[in-house]
């Protein structure tokens, strides 16, 4: 079996709950919270999971709430290794306003991470004995540098493990410095990759393609939200277009179409096969509220309705 490990340096526990309406200077009334551990190489893990198979999260967690994110974490039977910091683990919160159908989505700052914690984090990964994807998404909290992602990239080859990076800004600039497998922007990730102010939805896979040719990434494939995704490699170009559905969530989207990717190629499917099949479980995560991922059964209808165009 493929080893799939997740690293998560600022990890999150999402509360979800729903209001009638958001109005300001009122006192709401919110439907019982549901609490759920977060993050992006967390909500990678727990989607891979979902789909039947098994991955090792790293994540750094500190405090009272990160001990209660990882009893939460502990409880959907996924294997971890936890980096402790001095700080607490931070909280999100998702509110869903029912009488429009809207979501907010409230980001807490991380903690600030002291060097020795980080190192310490990177030492854990270090210490993996087989891994054959490494897959590190989210943002970074303060105090880890950017460099940190030369440094797995280092021990990626060392495993001979494909990287797979989900960031954004100077991270994900620094990511395809220095070297991975595979990288999913969205159009404004790639666009500010490039240096563009914004980028044609029809200039996208010549945009992919400048990426590859330019640094060191081997597979890009760009989400375009309801216009499905991008697949480009240097041999290849192709537009995943998955069906229309009622959207309930967009939280977590992005991490189940990693997770779907992953898993797929984990199961020796080809790069063409494992985009479609996470476009598909992408698009199933956004028919579940908060923050739930995407669900196998709805992953797998789904990937059989996706729309391919190949542009070479």
């Amino acid at each position: 079996m493929s080893k799939i490990i997740t690293i998560t340096f600022n990890p999150a526990i999402d509360k979800s709950t729903t209001v009638p309406a958001l109005i300001a200077e009122k006192k709401l009334k919110c439907t019982k919270p549901v609490y759920e551990p977060g993050g992006g190489g967390i909500n990678v893990a727990r989607a891979v999971k979902k789909l039947g198979g098994t991955a090792t999260a790293i994540y750094m967690a500190g405090g009272y709430t990160g001990k209660a994110f990882t009893k939460l974490l502990n409880k959907e039977g996924i294997d971890s290794i936890i980096a402790e910091i001095k700080e607490d683990t931070r909280e999100n919160l998702i509110v869903y306003e029912t009488s429009t159908n809207q979501q907010y989505r409230f980001g807490m700052p991380g903690p600030t991470i002291l060097e020795q914690e980080w190192k310490q984090c990177l030492a854990q990964i270090e210490n993996i004995k087989e891994a054959d994807f490494i897959i590190v998404s989210g943002a970074l909290p303060p105090g880890i540098p950017l460099t940190v992602y030369s440094k797995i990239a280092s021990v990626a080859r060392s495993k001979n493990a494909k990287l797979i990076v989900d960031t954004s800004g100077d991270a994900l600039m620094e990511a395809v410095q220095a070297g991975l497998y595979l990288i999913k922007p969205n159009l404004a990730e790639l666009s500010s990759l490039l240096g563009k102010e914004n980028l044609n939805i029809e200039r996208v896979d010549e945009a992919a393609k400048e990426v590859i040719n330019k640094w060191k990434c081997e597979v890009v494939v760009v989400s375009m939200g309801g216009a499905g995704a991008m697949l480009v490699t240097r041999d290849l170009a192709m537009h995943i277009m998955p069906p229309a559905v009622k959207i309930k969530s967009t939280v977590g989207a992005g991490d189940s179409m990693v997770a779907g990717i992953v898993q797929s190629l984990a199961d020796n499917k080809s790069i063409e096969e494992a985009a479609q099949y996470g476009v598909a479980c992408g698009t199933a995560a956004t028919m579940n509220a908060g923050t739930e991922l995407c669900r196998k059964e709805d992953a797998d209808h789904l990937y059989k309705l996706i729309q391919v165009t190949k542009f070479r």
